[in-house]
């Protein structure tokens, strides 16, 4: 056996031994945050704070309760597009040898003076469910500001930081705090959204404009102020920000009543009823369809709309 075929048997196995370490010590870390939460709200000043800091904010006078139904299809969206976005910027940051490259038709409303960049298959789709993240994003935002909803995921009072650590330590106590996401969010639960959706979002989006072609090259003051490095090393993070935050999300929906929490998100009605789940399951398998239609084959035609596709 070669030593190069030897090497690559090796990095699986270091790989796997690294995962294994963090995933052991990430457990082990858990436990012993368990055992110090539980120590805590045991002691008697632990929880006359706890009494008056209950991990939950009052809402803004005339704040909507419930969710209405363009919130369902957002969050269908949202996790489809951010599951295909993680999946090809995977692709685009671990394949040398891509399987095709799309170049744009340089014709019809965007017209450049120079030769259009040649770019690998995975980047174009990537870009392009970036480019329809954004357009989501923007709908998203038009929409909870004009419904009021915007107050259920923005802090409006400085309590929100002792109501979150109270809802924190309830968590890791795994005396959960009580759960009335149709009225009102646990303080927690406020800034997660609140930072997943006017910070994380954003610097995903500047960092993802930085690295792309649209970019200008020539802006030295801006490109000095902003280097590519820059955003490199911010842009990975955020995306293992939204993988944590979706995994999270999704064990505290399973975890906290399905069946209610399902119906809250999917079917805008505050049952226990099995609408929510049904709808829940059937994006599911959408989106898993996605995750495998998203090879050359299929992937081809479609580009080719746009531009040439070629080797």
């Amino acid at each position: 056996m070669s030593a190069r075929s030897t090497s690559r048997n090796k990095l699986p196995t270091s790989t796997l031994a690294r995962a294994g370490i963090i995933t052991g010590s990430l457990i082990i870390a858990l436990i012993i945050g368990v055992l110090v939460a539980r120590w805590l709200v045991g002691m008697e000043g632990v929880k006359s704070w706890m009494e008056t800091y209950t991990g939950h904010s009052e809402l803004p006078v005339n704040t909507p309760v419930g969710f209405p139904a363009w919130l369902g299809w957002q969050h269908f969206l949202n996790l489809f597009f951010l599951v295909l976005i993680v999946r090809t910027g995977m692709a685009v940051r671990t394949t040398t040898r891509p399987a095709a490259h799309w170049v744009r038709n340089n014709k019809g409303l965007i017209r450049t003076k120079g030769a259009p960049t040649r770019i690998s298959l995975d980047l174009w789709f990537h870009l392009t469910l970036d480019a329809l993240w954004v357009l989501n994003g923007i709908i998203f935002i038009v929409l909870l500001f004009a419904s009021g909803q915007w107050a259920r995921i923005v802090p409006t009072s400085w309590d929100i930081i002792p109501n979150a650590l109270s809802a924190g330590l309830q968590y890791l106590s795994l005396n959960w705090p009580t759960e009335s996401g149709w009225v009102n969010y646990n303080a927690l639960q406020v800034l997660a959204y609140f930072v997943t959706v006017f910070i994380a979002a954003p610097l995903a989006i500047i960092t993802g404009l930085r690295m792309s072609g649209a970019w200008p090259k020539k802006a030295v003051a801006l490109n000095k102020a902003y280097p590519m490095e820059l955003a490199r090393a911010l842009h990975f993070p955020v995306m293992i920000y939204f993988v944590a935050f979706t995994v999270v999300h999704v064990a505290l929906v399973l975890a906290t009543g399905a069946l209610r929490n399902l119906n809250h998100m999917y079917a805008s009605n505050n049952s226990d009823g099995w609408t929510g789940l049904i709808l829940f399951i059937v994006s599911i398998v959408v989106i898993v369809g996605f995750w495998f239609l998203a090879q050359p084959v299929f992937l081809r035609p479609v580009a080719s709309l746009t531009g040439k596709v070629g080797k």
